[in-house]
């Protein structure tokens, strides 16, 4: 019987290259590699090395840093420069500036001597899964996951679904700033969804949210025993993530005692759970993000300076709304789409005012504001089409976008103890008390006069209302 053409390529098991002078070495990795199912060709040179990439494709490189004829640097810089197969370097133990170098030139990941061959399988492991480049990284239409939630066609908002892309075919760790309510989190999401591990765990951990003494059992797990209530064996953040991606927010947050610990478990890729005895292996991606300075914290004291150079190989810093705003209408008009259908309710559009109001208004909350103050003005506006009014952003800190002369806001404003000049109020006091009542009224309505909710609805405290109430004489 005829095979199809490529069936025997399509049978043949992926190659690897391995490059290092030590012969010893080179003969383990290879033999390891082989047990793997894979197969194996080895240099003992750079100039070998380059031979080898000339004639056959390889899946993956494995190279140490120290070649009789260069160094690993300028193997892993090669391949990155012609698109070729994911690099690993080699480092002498301790020599976590080579780490960092090799990480930032493009290299997929690292190992450090003497080679743990547990560590080197799943690294193996890791990079054999690695997507195909030409992958889908759009946002629009075609996008999906987190990268179609990275909305906008500004030039900051293009750069960064770039960065993003490039950096889910690396191990190497990202340090993601940016303000609060920024994207921090969906950014490190849509890294990890187009990367190879994709498909495993994405663990979000917000470390200002965790108490100290729970800290390193949260983290590393316990074992049976470990402390009063540890009535089982119990798995931490980086078991949790096992394989795929463990993202710490507001990584600042640490106290200094924990960074340590979070410092030895980056680097010997092991960790000790409370109680045990023996470390176990785990194969995890590190994504960090934070909105202070981390730099600054560090010459404050504040934050190791090691593990700082360990969590900061990349960075990517996320635009804030207000830098781009011509991306906010996109953006608002994206997230109504999804409430409408969340909330089953009817389609839900903004006027050519609300969207000015938007386009004008500064978003210190970033996108995060930006989806509250959709949502609120969604209950308590239903559907249709929202107005400035019905978005209730801060005055002062907005145009008030009122449509000049409308005969309805005039006789509204009449009744209300101001008139409308050219469309802005003539009594400022009056205006904001009529349009605070008429939120209190309708927030009220929908929640048929449940204060709590109400309260709730409007994103202030039940003390916060009763207050308002009591000042706008509503009963």
């Amino acid at each position: 019987m005829t095979e199809p053409p490529g069936a025997e390529t399509a049978r043949r098991p992926p190659a690897v290259l391995v490059v290092d002078d030590e012969a010893d070495l080179r003969e383990l990795l290879a033999l390891t590699l082989v047990r793997l199912g894979l197969d194996v060709d080895t240099a003992d040179s750079l100039a070998q090395a380059r031979e080898l990439l000339a004639r056959k494709r390889y899946a993956l490189a494995l190279t140490d840093m120290r070649l009789p004829d260069g160094v690993g640097l300028d193997l892993v810089r090669d391949l990155a420069a012609s698109n070729g197969p994911p690099v690993a370097v080699i480092t002498a133990f301790g020599s976590a500036e080579n780490a960092v170098a090799a990480l930032k030139a493009g290299a997929f990941d690292y190992l450090t001597k003497p080679v743990d061959l547990e560590q080197l399988r799943l690294l193996v492991r890791s990079a054999l899964r690695q997507p195909p480049e030409n992958a889908d990284q759009r946002s629009g239409p075609t996008a999906t996951g987190a990268m179609a939630r990275l909305i906008g066609d500004s030039a900051a908002m293009r750069q960064l679904r770039s960065m993003i892309a490039r950096l889910a075919h690396s191990m190497a760790p990202v340090a993601i700033f940016g303000e609060s309510g920024c994207g921090k989190e969906l950014v490190a999401r849509a890294i990890h969804e187009l990367s190879a591990r994709g498909a495993a765990p994405f663990v979000a951990v917000n470390c200002g949210a965790i108490p100290e003494a729970l800290m390193e059992a949260e983290f590393f797990g316990y074992k049976k025993g470990a402390f009063t209530g540890a009535d089982r064996d119990r798995d931490g953040f980086f078991q949790a993530a096992a394989g795929g991606t463990l993202f710490l927010d507001e990584v600042a947050e640490l106290p200094l005692p924990m960074q340590v610990k979070l410092l030895r478990a980056i680097q010997e890729r092991r960790v000790r759970k409370v109680g045990a005895t023996v470390e176990e292996p785990v194969d995890v991606r590190i994504l960090s993000a934070t909105h202070q300075d981390l730099a600054k914290l560090v010459a404050g004291g504040r934050f190791r300076q090691d593990l700082y150079y360990r969590l900061n190989v990349i960075e990517l810093r996320v635009p804030s709304l207000r830098s781009r705003a011509d991306d906010i209408v996109p953006i608002a008009r994206a997230i109504l789409q999804r409430l409408a259908a969340r909330n089953d309710v009817g389609p839900v559009t903004l006027s050519p005012a609300a969207e000015a109001a938007l386009k004008n208004y500064h978003f210190p909350g970033n996108v995060r504001e930006l989806e509250n103050v959709l949502e609120r003005a969604l209950a308590l506006a239903g559907s249709g089409t929202l107005e400035p009014i019905d978005l209730m952003l801060p005055v002062g800190e907005v145009d008030l976008l009122l449509e000049p002369e409308a005969p309805a806001a005039a006789a509204q404003a009449s009744s209300a103890g101001y008139v409308l000049i050219d469309g802005v109020p003539s009594d400022l006091v009056a205006y904001l008390d009529r349009t605070e009542a008429d939120a209190i009224r309708a927030a009220l309505a929908k929640t048929r006069n449940n204060r709590t909710a109400a309260a709730q609805l409007l994103g202030i405290t039940f003390r916060q209302l009763r207050y308002r109430m009591q000042r706008l004489g509503l009963k």
